[in-house]
């Protein structure tokens, strides 16, 4: 790597990706989105996607970044002095008519897009190829509509920034001219990567809240009664993935109903999830830990904000009873208080979070990976949910339709994962993600369909 210039040395939360993806733990993040052209478009799709893909990385240095020596307890980013675009970028044709509705008006899932990111999802990153890549799927019915899959790697971005490199390519979209030279050799900008969270946020712990986990790390831990988490943490890794839609009209209603209810979406889905797996899972099981993840950037210096690239996250902790959950109506009391401890984290800004003890780490392989095999896992789902992504509705301009927000399985991690995003098409996609063997298929089967029915229900759509 020593031909390459040296960026910066990596942060302790890139550093945890980083060690992740080089066991084989966690392998990288997805946001994809269905863009329209106007109807006056032209150009072959593959030289409005490299033009606008030129647009992304000139704006956002992480594109052009990768990791070296990530092997090692001291990796650092390196710049790739071009990238190559026929290398980075790969196009393939959707199967006509698979696009559908269900019985009740509500959209199916995206079969294709599904299949794509099964894929993506089980393939790493090779150093020195780019941090990244965009799969893209070309519309043969729809000339003018195409969806891009950007697939990166969790140490360059969190999955905000997937949003923030869609809004990007968005507007390289509109800038795109007929009588430029599409290039597929793109020279790397010469400016410098954003600056690590530790280096933007105080990332303090209390004494309390320290001498907290040091007791639970050095005396005692004690494993909750009754807790549902999976398998226990085994390898190798196999990514399996479903996605979810929910219509604009479905997810108005819901937001509706949570702003009367005096909650939000997602602690809504939080509870959602929580009954569906107690649901099918055995009585005996009486506990579920959820975990999510949080933006950092509202409380982060202006220089960082929802168009940066980078990773400023944080999680929060959530736990479900049984008895809690267990009504024939919705509880909505515990939709409350799932806001409430999201609040809760948000107010502290960053205060006593965890990643902020990744600082008392040695071997970020050894003792957050590998140490972990044979052994319970502590999470039994997650729900990140990075929000809306807005879209002009103009005919005459490029926009965006319908997104999706996906991650691989953590080895590691919670049994499920479930993402969820927004698209300009006001439709709320769910994406479950799990590691086989850790999960039944049968079981996530049961598990949606149980929330969905929820959802429809709550939503008054029968």
């Amino acid at each position: 790597m020593n031909q390459y210039e040296t960026l910066r040395s990596v942060g302790r939360l890139e550093q945890y990706s980083t060690s992740r993806h080089q066991v084989g733990f966690y392998l990288n993040v997805a946001v994809a989105a269905t863009y329209r052209l106007p109807d006056t478009c032209v150009l072959p799709i593959k030289d409005y996607v490299y033009q606008a893909t030129e647009t992304a990385i000139a704006e956002h240095p992480a594109l052009s970044a990768i990791v070296a020596d990530d092997h090692t307890q001291e990796p650092y980013f390196v710049r790739l002095p071009q990238l190559d675009l026929d290398r980075i970028v790969s196009f393939q044709d959707r199967k006509p008519g698979l696009l559908a509705t269900e019985a009740n008006g509500e959209p199916a899932p995206d079969l294709d897009l599904q299949a794509l990111l099964a894929t993506e999802h089980n393939k790493p990153f090779k150093t020195p190829d780019a941090s990244w890549r965009l799969c893209v799927l070309l519309d043969t019915e729809y000339e003018c509509q195409f969806t891009v899959v950007f697939v990166y790697h969790h140490a360059i971005g969190d999955g905000s920034s997937g949003k923030a490199f869609h809004q990007t390519f968005l507007r390289g979209l509109g800038l795109t001219r007929n009588s430029e030279k599409t290039k597929s050799i793109i020279l790397t900008p010469l400016i410098p990567l954003l600056p690590n969270i530790e280096l933007v946020s105080p990332m303090s712990l209390s004494f309390f809240y320290l001498a907290k986990k040091l007791f639970q790390a050095k005396i005692y831990s004690r494993r909750p009664a009754g807790l549902w988490t999976g398998s226990k943490v085994l390898t190798p890794s196999q990514t399996r993935v479903r996605l979810v839609p929910f219509s604009r009209t479905l997810l108005r209603a819901l937001r509706h109903l949570c702003h009367a209810q005096s909650t939000t979406i997602t602690a809504l889905l939080q509870t959602v999830i929580a009954r569906a797996i107690f649901a099918h899972i055995p009585a005996s099981f009486t506990q579920l830990a959820c975990t999510g993840a949080l933006s950092c950037r509202r409380w982060l210096p202006a220089v960082i904000n929802d168009e940066s690239m980078g990773v400023w996250v944080q999680g929060f902790e959530e736990s479900y009873s049984r008895d809690d959950l267990y009504a024939a109506a919705f509880p909505w009391d515990e939709a409350r208080r799932s806001r409430k401890t999201i609040q809760s984290v948000l107010e502290m800004k960053g205060k006593d979070a965890s990643v902020n003890l990744l600082q008392f780490v040695d071997n970020y392989q050894e003792e957050l990976c590998l140490s972990k095999i044979g052994k319970e896992r502590e999470g039994s789902f997650e729900v990140s949910n990075v929000g809306f992504v807005d879209s002009p509705a103009d005919p005459e301009k490029p926009s965006i339709k319908g997104m999706v927000f996906s991650q691989s399985a953590s080895v590691m991690g919670n049994a499920i994962e479930v993402s969820a995003i927004t698209g300009g098409d006001g439709c709320l996609v769910l994406s479950v993600s799990w590691q086989e063997g850790v999960v039944e298929p049968s079981l996530i089967n049961e598990v949606i369909e149980s929330a969905k029915q929820e959802l429809y229900s709550l939503g008054r759509l029968q």
